[in-house]
C-alpha cells in the first residue's frame, strides 16, 4: 500500500492532499483533495487571493454553459424573443417624451434632442440594472445546485456578466441603427464607448455582489431593490439633465452613477466627456469594492449554503 503524502498549511484553513493510489498507471498529476478546517481563510490573505483567481479561471467554461442555457430559456419562452431587450427602454422613452411634450413634466434643455437623450439614458440604465440584478438572481436560481454540488461559486457571477453583455449587445446594436435616423452623427468617440459600457457593468456587478449575501437570507432585498433603483434613476441624468443649482444639483453631483451615464452617453453620441475625471475615480473605487465584496461573497457562501439547506 502506498503512503499518502500531504502538505499541511495550518494557518491557511485548508489542507491540500495530492491523492496517489496504487491503481494509477500513467504519469498524470495527482488529484488534489481539499479538506476544510475551522481556521479562517483570512489567516492567509495571499493564499486566499490565489484561490479566488484560480477558481475564477476554472469557472469560465461552466459559466459559459450556464449563460447559454439561461439565455436560450429566456428568449425561447417569450413570443417576442430578443425584442424584449429593448421594448421596455423604448416604451419608457415614449412615456417621457409624451410627458415632456405635453407639458405635464418640465424638463430642462439638453445638448441632445430630448428623445435621443431619454432613449440613450434608459438604454444605459437598463444595462446597469441588468448587471446589478445578475449576482442575486443567478445565486438565488442556483440554490438547489449549490446545496448538492461543489463547484466554483464564481461561475454564477461570471455567468451573470455573460448574460448582461449579451443583452447589452442587443441594446447597443439597436442604438447604433436608430441614432443616425435621429440626427446623431456617430464620431470617433464611439471607439471609447465600450469603456463606458464595461464601467456600467463593473459598478453594477460590484453593488449587486455586495447585496447578494443579504439578499439570499432576506427576500426583502430583491423585492425592494427595484423601488429604490427607480427612485435613484430620477437622481441620475437618465431622463432629466443635470440641474444647474439647488439641492437637486447637489444630489445629482454626488451620485456616483451620474458620471458613468454622462460619459457613456457622450462617447456614444459624439460629445467630448465633461466628467471624465469623476468617471475614472468611480471606476477605480468600483474595482476596490468588487475585490472586497468578492472576498465577502466567497467567505459567506459556505454559511449561506448551510442555512439554505437546513
Amino acid at each position: 500500500m502506498q503512503a499518502i503524502e500531504f502538505e499541511a498549511h495550518p494557518h491557511d484553513g485548508v489542507i491540500e492532499l495530492p491523492l496517489s493510489t496504487a491503481h494509477q498507471t500513467d504519469q498524470t498529476s495527482p488529484m488534489p483533495i481539499t479538506v476544510y478546517t475551522p481556521e479562517s481563510s483570512l489567516a492567509s490573505p495571499a493564499k486566499l487571493l490565489r484561490d479566488m483567481f484560480r477558481d475564477l479561471l476554472a469557472s469560465r467554461e461552466l459559466a459559459w454553459r450556464l449563460a447559454v442555457r439561461d439565455i436560450s430559456a429566456q428568449y425561447r419562452q417569450a413570443f417576442l424573443g430578443i425584442l424584449w431587450a429593448f421594448i421596455l427602454p423604448l416604451a419608457n422613452t415614449l412615456v417621457w417624451v409624451f410627458l415632456s411634450g405635453s407639458g405635464i413634466v418640465s424638463v430642462g434643455k439638453t445638448a441632445l434632442p430630448y428623445p435621443v437623450y431619454v432613449f440613450t439614458g434608459t438604454m444605459l440604465w437598463a444595462i446597469f440594472m441588468d448587471a446589478l440584478n445578475a449576482p442575486l438572481q443567478q445565486t438565488s436560481a442556483a440554490k438547489a445546485m449549490l446545496a448538492k454540488l461543489n463547484f466554483p461559486r464564481e461561475a454564477l457571477i461570471v455567468s451573470g456578466i455573460y448574460q448582461t453583455l449579451f443583452n447589452a449587445g442587443i441594446k447597443i446594436a439597436l442604438l447604433l441603427v436608430v441614432l443616425p435616423f435621429m440626427g446623431v452623427d456617430l464620431g470617433w468617440n464611439l471607439l471609447l464607448f465600450p469603456i463606458g459600457l464595461l464601467s456600467l457593468i463593473l459598478v453594477g456587478t460590484a453593488v449587486g455582489l455586495l447585496l447578494t449575501p443579504v439578499g439570499l437570507l432576506y427576500t426583502d432585498i430583491g423585492k425592494g431593490l427595484p423601488l429604490l433603483m427607480q427612485f435613484l434613476m430620477y437622481l441620475t441624468p437618465v431622463v432629466f439633465p443635470m440641474p444647474k443649482d439647488g439641492w437637486a444639483a447637489t444630489l445629482f453631483a454626488i451620485n456616483p452613477l451620474s458620471p458613468l451615464i454622462l460619459t457613456a452617453r457622450d462617447w456614444l453620441t459624439g460629445f467630448p466627456p465633461a466628467f471624465l475625471g469623476a468617471f475614472v475615480v468611480v471606476n477605480l473605487l468600483a474595482l476596490v469594492l468588487l475585490l472586497m465584496v468578492w472576498v465577502v461573497y466567497r467567505l459567506a457562501m459556505p454559511i449561506l449554503i448551510e442555512r439554505m439547506s437546513a
